[in-house]
């Protein structure tokens, strides 16, 4: 046989080989592009209907069924990730329905029931309370204590079905929120993150050598399974500072922590034993990327961070008198709100305010909340002002002595933002700008003023209480350690005290006793004792003279008032209201009738 006949029945031989592993190729790439596209285009639907597979077991069942909702035919598992006791509900965090899931058609804590079992095999279902979105990984559920001797390890069901959502791998413990990590974010190259439970000191800094940071692997392994860990570089009140394990970055991208396990260990001394035991957790690393938002090119000049409880119908005023002194973004982060605060933030946004809600879920943590808004906001801002929505800025009249404040003369528009864009400007070394603050009383009223707080109370204390600061983003402190709105900074920074002349704050912290009684329910600030406790009661954190019980006394409309200031009323009704209808930017028109 000739060579060239060998080489033909070589090819034949060869063809059907080659040809099955062409097959073979063609095939698998069509199945990963099938793959590819099922998880990577939007799937929408007109119609919501959260839909669950039953199956035929009981609902006292120790077995539950995965949670399914439909979006265009796709099925998205919620599943209980964790559970959160609180001295007046359950938090529950639940998987799979964030902004492209449960949250994206709001109302429908209807649609969800808390279910309870006792150890007698009984079971009870409550109402929700209410339904929110968390972070880019979770929504919160928050569930009514249980009575009697049901269980807090509560689950969840939606309305008129049988079945229990399905809960993730080793979740079932019930964390109580006297013990407990409860948050983390990434701040560069370390990571920072929040801890009830530690018992540090206030207003100072810790020995990071006895804490360490505890990383998972992966993002969905069992919660008690932790592979990797890093000393701890900072520890302050509730915040430790770790750096990130070096071998899970990619040439320092950070990304790919996102939605990582992590606690903190603390490190035990023993007699002739050492040993570290590891906080029970809720946390999550995250990257505080995930609301979406388009960012300026530049940094804002100035920035507001808050915290609030229930302060719909105040925040409005807040937020659009200090944008027109030159605030340019705003992060609230909701303390638990019930008032529909989450409309009123949506609607000022659409309305170019550039505010973001940022749910906080965590009872008495306004200190360690502070810290994570400046991590959340020292990328997009230069200054950033940590107030209260019952605080706002008054800029007097400036005399020819501290012109180099402000321009000569009354406040315009922006001047307050000119006015830090000033202070930089001078000295790269101040890194705080602190002002005097007055508490202004109920003025003689006995209802909320129509026009807002800034026209309707005029009548103050004599004396500055303490001042309230806006600080430099960049010259904080690694351990963020803050107290009452006060931030540590840098070593080699120094502070600024504003003459009153420049601006003062006018605090309305006594206000008609049908706003003011709300302090009474609990304070946000961690190491301010709640007025129902008979603790401190002589300090300035708490009204003189009331006591533990939320009885309004009969002369409270005139009290702290010992000196009648209208500087700031008078400036609002010449500044901001409209020349036509004399209404000011905040108040609604009159119906039609």
């Amino acid at each position: 046989m000739s060579s060239f006949d060998q080489r033909r029945k070589r090819k034949r031989i060869l063809r059907p080989s080659l040809f099955s592993v062409r097959c073979l190729l063609l095939c698998f790439s069509f199945l990963t592009f099938l793959y590819l596209v099922s998880h990577t285009l939007p799937f929408t639907s007109s119609v919501f209907r959260p839909v669950l597979v039953v199956s035929s077991l009981s609902l006292l069942s120790t077995t539950t069924s995965k949670s399914l909702q439909t979006f265009g035919g796709v099925l998205l598992p919620l599943e209980i990730e964790d559970r959160v006791l609180f001295p007046d509900h359950v938090l529950l965090l639940v998987a799979g329905g964030g902004r492209d899931g449960l949250m994206k058609n709001r109302g429908n804590d209807d649609k969800l029931e808390c279910v309870y079992r006792n150890y007698s095999g009984g079971s009870a279902v409550k109402k929700v309370l209410s339904i929110d979105e968390y972070d880019e990984f979770r929504i919160i559920v928050r569930c009514p204590l249980p009575v009697g001797n049901y269980s807090a390890a509560v689950n969840l069901r939606w309305r008129g079905e049988d079945r229990v959502f399905e809960e993730v791998k080793d979740s079932s413990s019930l964390k109580h929120w006297n013990n407990v990590a409860y948050g983390a974010a990434i701040d560069k190259g370390s990571v920072v993150v929040f801890v009830k439970g530690l018992n540090l000191r206030a207003d100072r800094k810790s020995d990071p050598s006895q804490f360490s940071c505890h990383f998972g692997l992966g993002k969905r392994e069992r919660k008690d399974r932790y592979v990797m860990r890093t000393k701890a570089l900072t520890a302050a009140q509730e915040v430790v500072k770790c750096a990130l394990p070096r071998r899970l970055q990619v040439r320092g991208n950070v990304d790919g922590f996102d939605g990582i396990c992590i606690t903190i260990g603390v490190q035990q001394q023993q007699p002739h034993v050492r040993r570290r035991l590891l906080v029970p957790s809720v946390a999550k690393v995250s990257s505080l990327g995930y609301d979406g938002r388009k960012r300026s090119e530049g940094k804002y000049e100035l920035c507001v961070c808050t915290m609030v409880w229930n302060q719909a119908t105040a925040i409005r005023e807040w937020i659009m008198y200090h944008a027109w002194l030159g605030v340019a973004r705003w992060f609230v982060y909701d303390n638990n709100s019930d008032d529909g605060i989450d409309e009123v933030v949506r609607r000022l946004d659409r309305e170019n305010y550039n505010v973001s809600r940022h749910v906080w879920p965590w009872i008495k943590t306004q200190e360690a909340g502070f810290s994570h808004c400046a991590v959340r906001a020292k990328d997009e801002c230069k200054w950033i002002s940590f107030m209260d929505v019952d605080e706002y800025f008054h800029l007097p009249y400036t005399t020819p002595k501290h012109q180099r404040f402000r321009e000569l003369g009354y406040a315009g528009q922006g001047s307050l933002r000119t006015l830090v864009a000033n202070v930089s400007s001078w000295s790269s070394a101040i890194a705080e700008i602190r002002t005097s603050c007055h508490s202004f009383g109920p003025s003689g009223l006995s209802t909320a003023p129509p026009q807002g707080v800034t026209v309707g109370y005029s009548c103050r204390l004599q004396s500055p209480e303490r001042h309230k600061s806006i600080v430099r983003a960049d010259a904080l402190d690694p351990t963020l350690l803050n107290v009452v709105h006060h931030f540590h900074v840098k070593k080699g920074f120094k502070y600024l005290n504003l003459p009153a002349t420049a601006a003062v704050i006018n605090h309305y912290k006594y206000q008609v006793w049908e706003v003011f009684r709300a302090k009474f329910y609990r304070r946000v600030a961690t190491y301010v004792a709640d007025w129902q406790q008979n603790q401190n009661e002589g300090s300035r954190d708490r009204a003189p003279g009331l006591g533990t019980e939320a009885i309004e006394p009969p002369d409270w409309p005139q009290r702290f008032c010992e000196v009648w200031d209208t500087g700031l009323r008078d400036f609002v009704l010449a500044n901001l209201a409209d020349f036509n209808t004399g209404l000011l930017p905040w108040e609604a028109p009159p119906a039609a009738a």
